[in-house]
């Protein structure tokens, strides 16, 4: 894997000449940063950089909160000693981002978190919210910061102490909410400690108890989920409602490098999922019911239009991942075109909506024994398992294999602590397991093989169609 490069825009330090008109001064060297570091980002956009952006960090915090000129006349030190932990934290953010780190659901509580008083007892038209009064418009810009999340990819919960039609009526009736309930992919509301809701929410929307982050106001209840699930991540909220939403946004737990057409649409996702989950648990005719959910499973090889979200999913998918091989933008991108090598990218559509994309494969000649052809990445979206997607996915890397005069398929299983599900993927579809190779050790690697030749196609309920 080819290095990811991140790069820091430049510091304006420099003071102003004009004063609030500065940009009209072509030569301040204030001006003058500030285009340098706007055409930097368009470079950067272009070559598939990532930014650390101390613009935004000073602009927040102050230059003098970064920069002490007496360190740089001394030193020619741009960041002050006791800004080094802070931008230690900004470059870490990034890197997690690149490898797929940041959390992805916001849960959020409801009474004195979405809205001032209790629901419960104060009533629909009891409760704090919106505007004409200071508390009621902070309540106010948390729904609309996490409606906003929503829209660019972090899927919502709700995780409340309710009755759930308690809980469901502002969400329903109340004319100030920025948030409904169609906003929100998974919604708990019962009399249930938190922490055993939590499991649930993740356990529904099939994403790991590390991808939350707990948005609750009571002390109680944030210091019993850090108890019971530390993995989880619980912002310390102040008391004043207002404070909220720099608290969350500042942590930096939903940084992201990019942002592809399928976030834009993934709380949606979710929420359909979600409706699919409790549908299946709720049918006793499972075959009956895939076959009436119509699934057509759409594929092409990698190309520049799915090039960010391959990329995305490479560097972010841990637990249907065979070897959690990561690949920077640009080897996505020396990928399209190639001949030898087969490279799959599949959504799965169905009558409850579009998944988006939820597959992707790449196969590579083994260099001793080119009709073999070696799955370097198999990873999948977990919210499509139990529907005969893989299946579905091998028959179509067969006929692709094949296509391009490979006999043998071979695959590694490289354990992982998040990747135990798909320990017997290869076993489940018809591999033979093999020797590890020399000096890898059986517990670290398991090699799985299928001779083409003696491969029958796999039926199910999935049309497979090329895009």
């Amino acid at each position: 894997m080819g290095a990811n490069v991140i790069q820091q825009d430049a510091l304006n330090v420099f003071p102003a000449l004009v004063g609030s008109n500065e940009h009209r001064l072509d030569g301040s060297p204030r001006t003058r940063t500030e285009r340098l570091n706007a055409a930097l980002m368009e470079r950067c956009d272009v070559a598939g950089v990532d930014v650390l952006s101390l613009t935004a960090a000073t602009a927040r915090d102050g230059v003098a909160a970064w920069h002490d000129p007496s360190v740089w006349y001394r030193a020619k030190q741009e960041i002050k000693p006791t800004a080094a932990p802070a931008y230690g934290e900004q470059v870490a953010r990034l890197i997690g981002a690149q490898f797929g780190r940041s959390s992805k659901c916001l849960v959020l509580d409801l009474d004195n978190t979405l809205w001032g008083g209790v629901i419960g007892d104060d009533g629909l038209d009891g409760i704090v919210l919106g505007q004409g009064s200071p508390a009621g418009e902070a309540h106010l810009e948390l729904q609309t910061y996490a409606r906003t999340l929503a829209q660019r990819g972090i899927i919502l919960a709700v995780c409340s102490k309710n009755d759930e039609a308690n809980a469901l009526e502002p969400f329903d009736k109340h004319p100030e909410m920025a948030l409904r309930r169609s906003d929100i992919a998974c919604f708990v509301s019962n009399w249930q400690d938190k922490a055993t809701n939590l499991r649930a929410i993740a356990k529904t929307l099939n994403i790991g108890l590390d991808s939350l982050v707990f948005v609750d106001d009571n002390p109680f209840e944030r210091n019993i989920v850090r108890q019971e699930l530390p993995m989880v991540e619980v912002p310390e909220l102040p008391d004043d409602p207002s404070g909220y939403v720099a608290c969350i946004a500042q942590a930096g737990y939903f940084e992201a490098t990019r942002i592809t057409s399928d976030d834009t649409v993934r709380n949606q996702q979710y929420r359909e999922n979600a409706a699919r989950v409790a549908a299946i648990a709720g049918v006793t005719d499972l075959d009956g019911y895939l076959a009436s959910l119509k699934m057509e499973l759409r594929w092409r090889p990698f190309d520049s239009v799915g090039a960010a979200r391959i990329s995305q999913l490479i560097n972010k998918s841990n637990q249907f991942n065979l070897t959690t091989r990561r690949y920077s933008d640009a080897e996505v991108q020396a990928l399209i075109g190639a001949s030898r090598e087969v490279t799959l990218q599949m959504r799965l559509t169905d009558t409850l909506g579009d998944n988006g994309m939820i597959c992707v494969i790449i196969v590579r000649p083994d260099p001793a024994d080119e009709t073999i052809g070696e799955i370097d990445t198999w990873l999948m979206s977990c919210r499509v398992l139990g529907r005969g997607v893989e299946q579905s996915a091998l028959n179509l890397l067969v006929e692709e294999a094949r296509s391009r005069g490979y006999s043998t398929l071979r695959g590694h299983y490289r354990p992982t602590a998040k990747n135990g599900m798909v320990s017997d993927h290869y076993s489940r579809l018809g591999f033979a397991e093999e020797a590890a190779p020399d000096g890898v050790s059986a517990d670290s690697v398991t090699v799985w093989r299928l001779e083409l030749k003696d491969f029958a196609p796999m039926s199910n309920h999935i049309t497979t169609i090329r895009d």
